[in-house]
């Protein structure tokens, strides 16, 4: 089966705008776009012999080159290997070690000398595949429910996983977001979400080109660029898509204004939970945020309907329903479905998930029951058939016999305007087993002190799930896509 988007568009219509590279001003209509990936899959697929399945990887921020190797890959029959640049050189050498990468592109600032692979800058990607053939390769694309893009977890607990991601749940999991989100060949999105992560990647490249919109690729985040970007009307800004500690960083920039984001259709946040209260202040203040689910094993699953900011204010804190092609359970440690507002396990199926992990069977095997993929997430539906997520399971901790979800209380402590940013883990405690511990981050200029911070958690959570203590913090350890790394922390 064959399904793409970029030379449908060519096709259709060859002259619309697909992608602007913000940082060199470079453009794209889909008719070039569709062109220059079938040169780079020549230049893989004749050039270099490339097998079937063979791995391409990056090393290398957010750049238009990026997303045309990555399709070049895929008309070549290749494995796109996006790594996280902000690792370590001895954690890459492993990820290297583990895909096995033919070829390895890069940035210049990143050191790549030692890594035993074949080496290319990506910014050369032109330069080598300018004089290729304009028309794919032959019988080089593979089917598309193998996979063709492996993008390894952020590492939260621990080693990165290689997530196997097909062209069919990359389609399906685009095609989750577009009906979810109110896309249409008008959008125009800003990706500064990084993209070897699933979230910068498919919900914020790959949905654009579905829809047969627009994609500004930004190399990253910064706060100050990326508010005065969305204020910038003339860019025309629709869609965007970041986790809820970016959004807390453009409220808190200095001069901010909510108008500044009031020119937005939709504003994503997932990655990590969303606080009720942060919700809430982006909806009263105009500016369309809606909070949603989604995993680099399963893409994107569930958002809050578009268009209604009453439900979103009232329902604050929830990811709202399954999209379009998901199923969603909540169950006990015994499989069974719980009642409803009981909290479980969330289990998700459908063909935007995994089949599983790169040379790891015996992980696959035990993160599925049945064709059901457990997310290691805790959950609970309300009455109205809304989602939320309460946090992961791993995160829990038992403080006296009760059990304390984390984000609960990170929910709470972020209702503090001068709070910035907080993680809350459980530390061990002699009386009641273990007890809660906020790390937290102040908004500059402003003060809040730790007692503040536990009377507030007093008056409005049970005793149990008030933190014993509180360090006020200059950072708090995320990976690159924002989520907090809570086993540093421990």
């Amino acid at each position: 089966m064959l399904i793409d988007p970029v030379a449908t568009h060519a096709r259709a219509k060859p002259n619309k705008l697909a992608v602007v590279d913000l940082d060199t001003d470079r453009r794209w209509d889909f008719q070039s776009l569709d062109k220059a990936a079938n040169r780079v899959a020549n230049w893989l697929f004749a050039e270099l012999g490339m097998a079937s399945g063979a791995r391409v990887a990056t090393l290398a921020k957010n750049s238009a080159d990026m997303l045309i190797l990555q399709f070049g890959c895929i008309r070549a029959g290749a494995i796109f290997v996006p790594y996280n640049w902000r690792l370590a050189a001895p954690e890459i050498d492993g990820l290297i070690a583990d895909a096995a990468p033919v070829i390895l592109f890069h940035d210049p600032e990143f050191a790549v000398d030692d890594f035993a692979v074949k080496k290319f800058r990506l910014a050369d990607l032109h330069a080598l595949t300018v004089d290729q053939p304009e028309t794919p390769p032959a019988h080089a694309r593979r089917d598309w429910a193998l996979p063709s893009t492996l993008l390894y977890t952020s590492g939260t607990s621990g080693k990165p996983k290689g997530v196997m991601l097909s062209e069919s749940n990359g389609f399906w999991g685009a095609t989750n977001f577009l009906h979810g989100s109110a896309v249409s060949a008008d959008s125009v999105f800003l990706c500064d979400m990084p993209m070897f992560h699933v979230a910068g990647l498919f919900a914020a490249v790959w949905v654009p080109l579905l829809a047969g919109g627009t994609l500004l690729i930004s190399k990253g985040f910064d706060p100050a660029t990326t508010l005065a970007r969305i204020a910038d009307r003339t860019l025309g800004i629709t869609h965007y898509f970041s986790v809820p500690q970016m959004a807390q960083m453009m409220w808190n920039m200095p001069g901010f204004k909510p108008e500044m984001l009031q020119g937005l259709t939709f504003y994503a946040t997932g990655g990590a939970p969303n606080p009720a209260a942060q919700i809430d202040r982006f909806q009263r203040a105009g500016i369309p945020m809606q909070d949603g689910f989604g995993m680099t094993e399963t893409c994107s699953n569930f958002s809050m309907p578009p268009g209604d900011a009453a439900l979103v204010i009232a329902k604050a804190g929830s990811i709202g329903f399954p999209l379009l092609s998901l199923e969603a359970r909540i169950v006990d440690d015994a499989g069974v479905d719980v009642v409803t507002g009981e909290i479980g396990e969330l289990w998700v199926r459908g063909p935007s998930v995994t089949k599983g992990y790169w040379n790891q069977p015996e992980v696959t095997a035990k993160a599925f029951h049945d064709g059901w993929f457990k997310t290691g997430d805790a959950a609970r539906q309300d009455t109205d058939g809304f989602y939320y997520l309460v946090d992961r399971k791993k995160d829990m901790f038992i403080s006296g016999g009760e059990n304390v979800y984390p984000a609960e209380v990170e929910a709470t402590i972020a209702e503090l305007a001068s709070v910035a940013e907080c993680a809350v883990i459980g530390i061990p405690d002699d009386k009641w087993g273990e007890v809660g511990q906020a790390h937290v981050i102040v908004v500059a200029g402003q003060a809040v002190t730790a007692d503040m911070i536990i009377t507030h958690c007093k008056a409005r959570l049970a005793g149990y799930k008030v933190p014993k203590s509180v360090i006020l913090t200059e950072t708090i350890p995320r990976t690159a896509s924002g989520k907090v790394q809570k086993h540093l922390l421990r």
